[in-house]
């Protein structure tokens, strides 16, 4: 008798364990767990780096950065920072012996702060007018080379003005009316004088200043034609690290140089350059070059590559420089030989790399991502990683997440498509509802990273689709410049090969499919629900449809003047209304649809979401408007975050299930 009591008892104790280590479905309230990794630095003698790590205040409704540092080996980690108002863009001093940081800690702006790695309280070194950008350690530790946007002194400000506007290009996201007329420069700081000195003046803005190894120049990127304001061009200048010094114009390309990097030996630099030298560069995407810094040929390494290419750092030898490569759902690590041109993939696979930073011992710091796991810091050693910070285990421990897959399909008219296939845990993959959830850019991809969106949707039993349409990148430039002046035709088709794909093969219940996006994924949502019937739910984000109605509206005057044309010149009109059926034939829409924006929202303006809205409140079909106050294009606040996967699950549920 008392052995079966025992044992019942060890039965019922086993099922409390197995039940309390049962992963669960991801909750919108689950994005105030979720914790991002940024900033990886090295130290000089190559056993610490420093990151930072920006948590969520549910209470408060807002994010907080604060520092870390861990040692190389993967031991210790080590808070440094915990203020309430945060810390970023940490650096080593070149001696090894501080820790810098910005932070404005109850100051009317950032400043530049010193911690002494040994221990103590944080000193404010810099206390700059202006607004302060960026800083970078001269190389022997004595200088900062500060970025800094001209001061103004609004204490002598009597009332409120009308903003005067003479800027061609007059509005941005987040900054808003472009009124104000201070630029930004660079500046010499003397870390034990503190005395400023300034570098460059003039009506230019100059930024991503980069010192070179011996400390005597700096290479900066600038826009210096005749009219900035008029085009996308950049150049990369170089000028003596002295007051009074005079930059020299280093390259001349009509399109964009940026991102310098100056070899150890300081006789090359290494830079990006957009492939289009057209005026406005929406369809591009990054060549990585090098050129001599006493003049020469430019050589375009990776011209024949046909991808993106980003963050690329000179290795230890100065003879070959690592890159990331964005290609078809992946990102990952290369290495090109300078002299030969030769690139070799250092790693990859179905998984994302987001940064690279050179170790002394001549290997890298890098981030990765998967779609199972946020963002953490690997050490890449010998072309194999090992894992450093684990941020991210308590937050994805209890969590059953869906698989990712890649799917191919074929459009009607022969393009082939590579989408990403997000199945719910435990789902047999047949028969599913389906949320085709489409990315913004247009030029951008849908990745092997984890997709908070994404995987909470999955969470709720949907199947997930991602589609790489025709204007994506990580296809070639060819890919994504194939709907220039064309919105709404061959990306409406790409969607609908990956629909039609999944249908055939029994994925996806063809009854209960819903369509949804943000910024170029709205507009595209828009576009679909105008072409056919056949979703029965849509939620539109930040999106827009009578697209001849933004000219002087949103913020990309010079996309619409360069890839459509001013509408009253030629037969551009006709192009506008073209690109405008989903408002103009608003008539045909029968799928319930819900519109959020955001009420700043300058990138997108929320009138694009507001005409679609009144659209269908006039016709009669199911809709909603939801405007979140004081949110620009990206909705920022922790809160309406929620809010809007409360919203968009709700949607779907109630016209999917």
């Amino acid at each position: 008798m008392h052995m079966r009591i025992l044992l019942t008892t060890l039965v019922l104790f086993s099922a409390v364990l197995c039940a309390s280590a049962q992963k669960r479905p991801l909750r919108p309230g689950d994005l105030y767990r979720q914790q991002s990794t940024g900033g990886g630095q090295i130290s000089p003698d190559g056993n610490w780096m420093l990151y930072t790590l920006t948590t969520t205040d549910s209470a408060k409704d807002r994010r907080n950065t604060d520092i870390w540092m861990m040692r190389w080996n993967g031991t210790d980690n080590i808070q440094l920072t915990s203020s309430p108002d945060g810390e970023n863009n940490p650096k080593w001093s070149p001696d090894n012996k501080y820790i810098s940081f910005t932070t404005s800690r109850n100051l009317s702006g950032s400043q530049v702060f010193l911690l002494n790695r040994l221990g103590g309280e944080a000193i404010k070194l810099t206390d700059v007018k202006g607004d302060l950008n960026d800083y970078e350690w001269s190389p022997d530790g004595k200088k900062l080379l500060l970025t800094i946007k001209d001061y103004e002194d609004t204490a002598k400000k009597k009332g409120a003005k009308p903003w005067v506007l003479n800027k061609y290009n007059f509005k941005r996201d987040v900054s808003g009316y472009q009124y104000d007329t201070r630029k930004t420069h660079l500046y010499l700081f003397d870390v034990t004088t503190k005395k400023l000195d300034t570098l460059t003046k003039g009506e230019y803005n100059e930024n991503d200043g980069q010192w070179s190894p011996d400390g005597n120049s700096i290479a900066f990127v600038s826009n210096h034609t005749e009219d900035p304001d008029k085009n996308s061009n950049s150049d990369i200048f170089i000028i003596d690290a002295k007051p009074g010094a005079v930059a020299k114009q280093f390259t001349t390309w009509a399109g964009r140089d940026g991102s310098p990097q100056w070899s150890p030996d300081g006789k090359t630099i290494a830079y990006t350059r957009s492939t289009s030298a057209e005026n406005f560069i929406m369809y591009d995407q990054a060549i990585l070059c090098v050129q001599p810094v006493s003049g020469g040929e430019v050589k375009l390494l990776s011209k024949s590559l046909d991808r993106p290419i980003s963050s690329a750092k000179w290795n230890k030898d100065g003879k070959s420089i690592a890159a990331l490569v964005s290609d078809d759902c992946e990102r990952y690590v290369v290495n090109y030989d300078v002299a030969s041109g030769k690139m070799t993939k250092v790693i990859g696979g179905n998984r994302v790399f987001g940064s690279l930073e050179l170790h002394p011992s001549g290997n890298w710091l890098t981030t990765m991502s998967d779609p199972t796991l946020p963002y953490e810091f690997y050490a890449l050693e010998n072309g194999s990683l090992r894992r450093l910070t684990k941020v991210q285990d308590s937050f994805v421990a209890n969590l059953s997440l869906a698989r990712v897959e890649k799917v191919v399909s074929k459009s009607k008219d022969g393009n082939t498509v590579s989408s990403l296939l997000y199945l719910p845990e435990g789902s047999t993959g047949k028969n599913l509802p389906v949320i085709f959830y489409i990315h913004g850019g247009p030029v951008a991809q849908d990745e092997f990273s984890f997709d908070l969106t994404r995987q909470m949707f999955a969470a709720k039993g949907y199947a997930v689709v991602g589609v790489n349409y025709r204007g994506s990148n990580g296809r070639g430039i060819d890919y994504s410049k194939a709907i220039y002046a064309d919105w709404g035709n061959k990306e409406v088709l790409d969607i609908h090969g990956a629909v039609d794909h999944l249908v055939s093969k029994g994925v996806i219940d063809q009854n209960r499919m819903a369509i949804s996006g943000w910024s170029y994924g709205g507009i595209l949502t828009d576009y679909c629900i105008a072409s056919d019937t056949r979703f029965k739910a849509a939620v539109s984000g930040a999106g827009s449809a009578l697209q001849l109605s933004l000219y002087g509206v949103d913020m990309y005057i010079l996309q619409l003047d360069n890839e459509m044309g001013q509408p009253w010149k030629d037969n551009n009109y006709e192009k506008y209304l073209k690109m405008s059926y989903p408002f103009l034939h608003a008539d045909r829409i029968k799928t319930p649809t819900l519109f959020m924006t955001g009420e700043k929202d300058f990138n997108v303006p929320a009138v694009g979401s507001e005409q679609m809205y009144q659209a269908l409140r006039s016709i009669g079909t199911p809709t909603e408007l939801i405007v979140y106050p004081g949110q620009f294009h990206g909705i920022s606040l922790p809160a309406y975050q929620r809010d809007r996967f409360e919203r968009y699950l709700a949607w779907f549920d109630k016209y999917l299930k």
